[in-house]
């Protein structure tokens, strides 16, 4: 009941977010050496919630996020792939969702006071 709170569901998906982006990163990294491998990255948070709010899927901020192909220079071997790109979206992405967790639970913990469950 309290996760359907749009507080909640939102926190909820920036945490599902950061952590399919670092994801996203290690992949990147581990075909960091491939030749012709493209580098991808997640759709921007922003463009996800807009996505759900109106209405492109019916299961809200429950959707799967999408893809896309990052548009990063090419080396001689044809990979997109920039590893110290690749370690800053995956230090950008731990930061948010501490942040999601950090809000989520603070935001638990002050409505289990308000309703004097705490």
């Amino acid at each position: 009941m309290i996760s359907q709170l749009p507080l909640f569901e939102i926190y909820g998906a920036m945490a599902r977010y950061a952590a399919e982006s670092q994801k996203v990163s290690a992949t990147n990294i581990a075909h960091a050496n491939d030749p012709g491998y493209k580098a991808m990255k997640l759709e921007s948070f922003e463009t996800y919630l807009s996505r759900a709010a109106n209405g492109a899927s019916a299961n809200g901020l429950s959707s799967p996020f999408r893809m896309e192909e990052a548009n990063l220079p090419m080396s001689p071997s044809g990979n997109t792939v920039s590893v110290e790109m690749e370690l800053f979206n995956s230090a950008e992405a731990a930061s948010q969702h501490s942040q999601a967790l950090t809000v989520y639970s603070k935001s638990l913990e002050l409505l289990r006071t308000a309703l004097g469950k705490y």
